[in-house]
């Protein structure tokens, strides 16, 4: 016996406001009724009901809630009492729809992810995020235009959310079909989930009392169904009221997700076609009449499809809009990192990872590669890893793609697979060769890839415009993909056996290098995947995730090429260069350390110049320094480092943040093992925030012997950042050059304290820093003074000296071997203080100077010392006597600078 339950006021009210006479034929006509089963209430129990309080109690003893309510509705249409049967069955209608909706909302709110563990659910009001979905002016009613995925939509075109997709358009009128239409893993089905669960809270589309979702990748359909089957399929209860859910047409939206899946033909006779909705038809011609409205035709329909089927579509749809699913857009990108992750710290170093990779940065406009790229940057945050550090470049995202694509294949065997794969990536490499994105038609059967299992899941297809005689049109999810397939096409084995019992490989790889190398700049990302699928780690994944053979030939090759096109960077008296940013991008794409180090050995040093290195170029550079062991010079001359937004932090925890451009660089540098001894920092604008870094560099790094800094922001506070580290035991640093580099005398006591106490300084070039002046000179003076000091060049030129600072600089024991003072005021008195210590016969000294006052001395001095050269001393032929002199100094056209005119090399002493 079913469990009593509460008693249904409106039954209540009914059974009241029966008169006696009809109470007594109420319960004689439930005496004869037999439910599911044969059970009846028994004759005794229905006796002792004398009023309506206790017959209600009575059936609620012997029959569940709803079964009392149909059993009361078909006693009242056996009593011709249809209004009262009408009031129960808009009950049970009413009390159902909100049964169904909360059915919907806790059906459809959480969902499994692909690679997620068992009983890890996703709920789909914290992942979802919106997507851009287009449909362009006069594509309305046609499929015109349909395809390309990741389209722009900054052209005009009316963007729309899946909130409004039944919305009145521009002339007013409320679409009643509507076809969204997208690539794999643009979100069409997360988008049904969305609508599904924002319609059973009642927040988006309250005009529809019903929406039923049909599955059409559900394998457990039925072959043969009526559109009652359909409907109760969706529904939790056993009894649903159908033929009053489907009375009001206007007020139901069917949807049917991932049509494309069905599969049949959409061409049926009209005969055929069924109008009751309680016909059991076979399932496509069930659904054809639901399609082609002969068929519930005043409800609302909402069709999902990959572009494949749009063209059967529109045989057999009128009045159809068509929209497109066109990924996130910049923003949204943003937001989707931050809703996966659920942790603002992970989510902003994840995304900061992915905006700095240009790249992965506009492959995540799909909405399944940015779940491809945070799935795997979550993995790397799991192990604590330094996201600046990460080893996953844009190949493995793609590979990791691809994985995902397959997985969503028909039953095809891996070897139809591999022959498909090495078809498509031929037509992805000869357009990439001709600069060609859109393929007809017939190209695609002459290829054999007609395959509709499998060229939906990587090409979309575009149908012609009504009244076009061309085919459909093909193309890629995205450009990068493309050229991701092309790079393939130079890995992927053929079936074919060749001589040696190996497979061959359908394309020559050195045509492909050598057109880069040469002219073909565009093919740059193309190489750069093709390292990528050159390493083991892919390799091995392409073969046990997916299924394809690639050739291991491909890695030499790669090294020949890269190794080749170098060969002849070099300077005389110097080891080759590397002056490609290029370079570094294909040995990190491809993120295998022994074949760094392969490609690397010949070379010695960096040199990059003028260039903008973006946050990625950084990563890059940094991964190759780790694997340089015979790096000895680093030469960045003109480049800026780009900062990573403090709030796009891609380090791993907190306390590993980057405070300045270059701590990536510095940490690299770093390496045990390395033989850097020259760093070159010229021209970089690099602000006072990097001297910590290179303290810090200096400190632990004891072959480093030389440190230029030019055009820089360091300061004197900068300067004082930098003395910590060259007063480190470690520092053996013996040329430290900081010109341009806006210092102070304030700075000076630390220089000081540095020249005092440093073994191994033997030059200091403090030029063209006008705020030093006299007084920074004699702080100096004062470390140039102690025992301890090995100093032997100092270069003040261009400092605003007067010859106030002469007097302690003549005075230092042992004097230097070279001081600089160009471009200075020194005045007669200065320069002839110099020059008498200059005499005498213990000092080894070199200087530059304008006394115009001392030409007898400066005469006097070069018969003293022959081998002392003194050159020209001003433009004018006859120096006043007693004027002031600017010795001028000639500083060259340096990058970003004009050298200033009609000016000569001044008296080298």
């Amino acid at each position: 016996m079913a469990e009593e339950e509460p008693a249904v006021p409106v039954l209540l009210a009914a059974l009241q406001g029966l008169t006696l006479k009809d109470f007594q034929e109420f319960k004689m006509k439930l005496s004869e009724v037999r439910v599911e089963g044969g059970w009846k209430i028994p004759t005794d129990s229905l006796a002792k009901a004398a009023h309506p309080c206790a017959l209600l109690s009575c059936m609620g003893e012997n029959y569940s809630k709803d079964t009392a309510m149909d059993v009361a509705i078909g006693v009242f249409r056996e009593m011709n009492r249809r209004d009262l049967a009408e009031e129960l069955l808009d009950e049970m209608v009413k009390e159902h729809k909100q049964k169904y909706k909360e059915h919907v909302v806790q059906g459809f709110l959480r969902y499994k992810e692909v690679n997620s563990c068992p009983g890890e659910n996703v709920s789909i009001r914290s992942r979802f995020t919106s997507l851009s979905i287009s449909r362009k002016p006069g594509s309305k009613h046609e499929a015109a235009g349909i395809g390309h995925g990741c389209a722009d939509t900054s052209n005009g075109a009316a963007t729309i959310t899946a909130q409004t997709l039944f919305n009145p358009d521009e002339d007013g009128q409320t679409p009643q079909v509507v076809v969204l239409v997208g690539a794999p893993g643009m979100g069409k089905t997360m988008t049904v989930r969305k609508v599904m669960v924002e319609w059973g809270e009642g927040t988006i589309y309250t005009q529809f009392d019903y929406i039923f979702c049909i599955d059409c990748k559900d394998i457990a359909l039925p072959k043969e169904a009526s559109m009652v089957d359909l409907v109760s399929r969706c529904c939790p209860q056993r009894r649903v009221p159908v033929g009053k859910i489907l009375e009001d047409q206007k007020r139901i939206l069917f949807i049917l997700d991932g049509f494309e899946a069905l599969g049949f033909a959409l061409v049926q006779p009209e005969e055929e076609l069924s109008s009751d909705p309680g016909a059991v038809k076979p399932l496509e011609i069930t659904l054809m009449s639901l399609l082609k409205k002969t068929l519930l035709p005043e409800s609302s329909l909402l069709i999902t499809t990959r572009p494949m089927a749009l063209q059967g579509l529109g045989q057999c749809l009128k009045g159809e809009d068509y929209m497109e699913i066109v990924g996130f857009s910049r923003a949204t990108r943003e937001e989707y990192f931050h809703r996966y992750f659920g942790n603002d710290h992970k989510a902003n170093a994840a995304f900061g990872f992915a905006r700095a990779n240009e790249i992965l940065y506009s492959l995540c406009g799909i909405p399944i590669m940015s779940w491809t790229v945070c799935t795997i940057l979550k993995q790397e945050l799991r192990k604590g890893k330094d996201l600046m550090e990460c080893s996953k470049g844009t190949t493995w995202m793609s590979v990791f793609y691809l994985s995902w694509l397959v997985k969503h294949r028909g039953r095809d065997s891996p070897r139809d697979l591999q022959r498909f794969l090495l078809k498509l990536c031929s037509l992805a490499a000869d357009g990439i060769w001709k600069h060609k994105v859109l393929f007809e038609e017939k190209e695609i059967k002459a290829r054999g890839l007609d395959q509709p299992d499998l060229l939906p899941l990587f090409l979309n297809e575009e149908i012609p415009r009504k009244g076009e005689n061309h085919g459909n049109i093909y193309s890629f999810t995205h450009l990068h993909l493309q050229e991701f397939f092309a790079a393939m096409s130079y890995v992927l084995e053929d079936d074919v056996e060749v001589v040696g019992g190996s497979r061959g490989i359908t394309k020559d790889i050195n045509v492909l290098l050598e057109s880069y190398s040469e002219s073909r700049q565009d093919l740059n990302v193309t190489v750069r995947f093709l390292f990528g699928l050159a390493s083991r780690e892919s390799r091995e994944y392409m073969d046990n995730a997916i299924g394809c053979r690639t050739s291991p030939r491909a890695k030499e090759e790669l090294l020949r090429w890269l190794q080749g096109r170098h060969r002849g960077s070099s300077q005389p008296g110097q080891g080759r260069r590397l002056s490609r940013l290029d370079a570094f991008h294909f040995l990190f794409e491809m993120n295998d350390e022994s074949f760094a180090q392969r490609a690397l050995g010949p070379f010695t040093g960096v040199d990059l110049q003028d260039t903008k290195l973006t946050l990625y170029d950084q990563m890059a550079l940094s991964f190759c320094i780790r694997q340089w062991p015979g790096l000895g010079s680093v030469t960045l001359q003109g480049c800026s480092f780009q900062q990573q937004d403090p709030k796009y932090e891609v380090a791993a925890s907190q306390h590993q943040e980057l405070h300045s451009p270059i701590d990536g660089l510095c940490r690299a540098l770093q390496q045990p093992g390395s033989d850097l001894r020259v760093l070159r920092l010229q021209w970089c604008r690099l602000p006072e925030s990097c001297c910590a870094a290179l303290a810090a560099l200096l400190a632990q790094h004891r072959s480093l012997e030389r440190l230029e800094l030019g055009d820089t922001a360091l300061g004197d506070r900068g300067v004082r950042l930098l003395c910590q580290g060259l007063r480190q035991p470690g520092c053996c640093l013996r040329v430290l050059r900081l010109r341009y580099s806006r210092l102070t005398s304030a700075c000076c006591k630390d220089l000081a304290a540095v020249l005092g106490t440093s073994p191994c300084l033997e030059e200091l070039d403090l030029s063209f820093s006008e705020g030093l002046r006299d007084a920074g000179v004699e702080l100096l003076c004062q470390g140039l003074q102690q025992g301890s000091c090995r100093l032997q060049t100092l270069r003040l030129g261009s400092c605003r000296l007067t010859g106030a600072c002469c007097r302690a600089l003549a005075a230092v024991t042992p004097p230097l071997t070279c001081l600089d003072l160009s471009d200075n005021e020194l005045g007669a008195d200065g320069v002839l203080q110099l020059c008498r210590q200059l005499r005498s016969p213990s000092s080894p000294h070199q200087a530059q100077g304008d006394p115009s006052d001392a030409l007898q001395d400066l005469a006097a001095l070069r018969e003293l010392k022959p081998g002392l050269e003194v050159g020209d001393l001003l433009e004018q032929d006859a120096p006043q006597t007693g004027a002031m002199a600017r010795l001028p100094f000639h500083r060259g056209a340096l990058p970003g600078r004009r050298g200033p005119p009609s000016l000569r090399r001044g008296a080298l002493l």
